[in-house]
């Protein structure tokens, strides 16, 4: 039995994998569209999403059958819980890289303002810690997964950079106001990306060290509002 569930832990190991290398490669490619106005390459990853879709469906009944034909404790029960999150967080990082394709006809004449409010360095910086996030996993490495929640935060400040920006862009100029809506949408789109890397990254050191950084990061935002009201 116990060589049985090695066996199914391997190759749930290897799903989780292959499914993050789709899923960089569609936010990579969502990325590259928005850029460069090519929507030819935007439509490939909305045609790509059902493969994400599919492997979700895939991971989550895997994990499913391992818990009802066996009886993983320890490391072995982790990264099944692990798997599922992951999983969970892989699939809507496939769905926040379609809603950022669907926006590269809309703002394919706005390069020059992509860059202005700095949302390529948002981009840039996004698509490194997804890549982080799934070494990190891939690797079994918590601390590059510390790392990646420090990021996370770093990308936050640069979302709220770029959120200003655009809000006195469209104080300036009425004729903004649309492509700026458009930019905003977008910018929260691929901040939420980060935020899904976050989530591997803290599933990950669960995984690792059998801590669980959710409720440590409550508590700390707890203190830290406590020393505020003081």
């Amino acid at each position: 039995m116990y060589q049985y569930l090695q066996e199914e832990l391997e190759q749930l190991r290897s799903k989780i994998i292959r499914m993050g290398s789709l899923v960089e490669k569609q936010i990579g490619d969502a990325f590259a569209a928005l850029f460069t106005g090519d929507t030819e390459l935007a439509d490939a990853v909305l045609k790509r999403d059902d493969e994400v879709d599919k492997f979700e469906i895939r991971i989550d009944k895997h994990c499913q059958r391992i818990f009802a034909l066996t009886q993983p404790v320890a490391y072995d029960l982790r990264l099944i819980m692990a798997s599922l999150m992951i999983n969970t967080d892989l699939e809507r990082m496939g769905d926040l890289a379609v809603n950022i394709s669907l926006k590269t006809k809309y703002l394919s004449d706005f390069d020059e303002l992509f860059h202005e409010v700095k949302l390529d360095d948002l981009a840039g910086k996004v698509h490194t810690v997804v890549k982080m996030s799934i070494d990190c996993f891939v690797n079994g490495d918590s601390e590059l997964a510390r790392e990646v929640i420090i990021v996370d935060k770093e990308i936050d400040r640069l979302e709220a950079t770029i959120f200003d920006l655009l809000t006195e862009k469209m104080k300036e100029d009425n004729e903004m106001i649309v492509p700026c809506s458009h930019i905003l949408t977008l910018t929260r789109n691929i901040e939420r990306l980060a935020d899904h890397a976050s989530n591997i990254a803290e599933d990950v050191i669960f995984l690792i060290d059998a801590k669980i950084m959710k409720h440590a990061k409550e508590l700390h935002k707890k203190s830290e509002g406590n020393e505020q009201s003081g």
